[in-house]
C-alpha cells in the first residue's frame, strides 16, 4: 500500500511560548505526529515560529545594548537561529516518541530559504511585530537605520518587519530527495529564512514568511496528498465564538471563498488557514486539506473529527 504524502503545518499550540513551556508541548506534539506515522502517513513537517524568533531578537538587541562590540544579529540570522533550536526539539521528541512504539525511522531538519520579492508590496508596509518594547530613543535609532516602529500605547514602541509572498524554497530537492526516502522531514520552519535573489548570492531580507503561506507553498510545490493544518480547535466554525456557532464539517474552495465574504474566518486567526488551503488545492485539485487540533488527531484520521476542504 502506498503511503499518504502529507504536509503537517504546526502552530504556536503544538510549540508552547518559551523554551521550558516547547519542551513539554513537543512530547504531547510529538504522541499526535507518531499517530500519523503508525497510520502509514509520510510526513513532512513545517512550523510557526513567532515567539521563538522574537525572543532571539530581543536577546541578540539586548546582547548589543550591553555590550556595543557585539554586532546586532538581522533578521534572516535570527530566523535561522529559531529554525535550528524548535526543529532539534521536535526531531529529538518525535523520534524518541517513535523508538518507544518500535519504529525506527529517522526524522531530519533541513535549515530552509525561501526567496521573496523585494518589490513586494509587504515590504512598503511592515505589520509584524517583533522584539522588546522599546523607548522613543530607542525607536528613533531604529527608525535612523532604516527601519520600522510602532507605538504601543502606554507601552513603547516595537519594531516591525514584512511578511511577503514565498516564491521558491531554495532547499526543495534535498526536502524531496529526503521524503521520498521515506524520513521524515522538518523544513520551512517560521515561514523559511526569507531570501532575496542578488544573481548567484541570495541576502538574507529583514522580513518573516507566513507559517500557513509557506505550508501551502510546500505541499503544492511537492503535490502531496494531504495538507493538515493543526489549529487549536477540532473543527472551522461558522458563527465561531457565538450562541449559534456551528461546526463545519466539509467545504469545497467555492464554499470557503463564500464564507470569506461573509467573513466568518478571524483575519488573523482561520482566515490564512482558510486562503492556504485554497492556495494548494487551486494547485493541486486532487488533494485535500484536513484542519483540527492536535489531540483529535486519531478520530480525524478515521475521519470522525475535523474540517475537509477539497476543490
Amino acid at each position: 500500500m502506498n503511503k499518504k504524502k502529507v504536509v503537517v503545518s504546526l502552530g504556536h499550540n503544538a510549540l508552547g511560548y518559551t523554551t521550558l513551556e516547547q519542551w513539554d508541548a513537543v512530547k504531547i506534539t510529538a504522541k499526535a505526529l507518531a499517530d500519523l506515522v503508525e497510520a502509514d502517513y509520510q510526513l513532512t513537517i513545517t512550523h510557526s515560529n513567532g515567539p521563538q524568533v522574537s525572543m532571539i531578537h530581543k536577546a541578540m538587541t539586548e546582547l548589543r545594548r550591553l555590550y556595543p562590540g557585539y554586532t546586532p544579529a538581522p533578521m534572516c540570522v535570527c530566523s535561522a537561529m529559531s529554525q535550528g533550536y524548535v526543529g532539534y526539539d521536535i526531531q529529538n521528541a518525535l523520534r524518541t516518541e517513535l523508538l518507544s512504539r518500535g519504529i525506527p525511522k529517522a526524522v531530519s531538519t533541513i535549515l530552509t530559504q525561501v526567496t521573496v520579492d523585494p518589490y513586494d508590496e509587504a515590504f512598503y508596509e511592515p505589520t509584524k511585530k517583533i522584539g522588546r518594547t522599546m523607548t522613543e530613543d530607542e525607536a528613533k535609532l531604529e527608525l535612523e537605520k532604516g527601519n520600522y516602529v510602532v507605538e504601543e500605547p502606554g507601552k513603547g514602541f516595537l519594531r516591525v518587519v514584512a511578511a511577503p509572498r514565498p516564491i521558491d524554497i531554495v532547499e526543495i530537492d534535498a526536502i524531496r530527495t529526503l521524503a521520498d526516502a521515506d524520513q521524515v522531514v522538518i523544513a520551512c520552519g517560521g515561514g523559511g529564512i526569507p531570501v532575496i535573489e542578488q544573481q548567484h548570492a541570495l541576502k538574507g531580507a529583514s522580513a518573516v514568511i507566513e507559517k500557513d503561506s509557506i505550508a501551502a507553498r510546500l505541499a503544492s510545490v511537492m503535490k502531496v496528498d494531504q495538507l493538515i493544518i493543526y489549529t487549536d480547535v477540532p473543527y472551522v466554525y461558522k458563527n465561531f465564538n457565538t450562541d449559534s456557532q456551528e461546526p463545519i464539517t466539509n467545504m469545497t474552495i467555492s464554499e470557503a471563498k463564500a464564507y470569506i465574504e461573509e467573513k466568518q474566518f478571524g483575519e488573523g486567526t482561520m482566515l490564512p488557514k482558510i486562503e492556504a488551503a485554497i492556495e494548494y488545492l487551486t494547485a493541486v485539485p486532487t488533494g485535500s486539506v484536513l484542519i483540527t487540533s492536535l489531540d483529535s488527531t486519531n478520530e480525524a484520521i478515521r475521519g470522525k473529527v475535523g474540517t475537509v476542504i477539497t476543490a
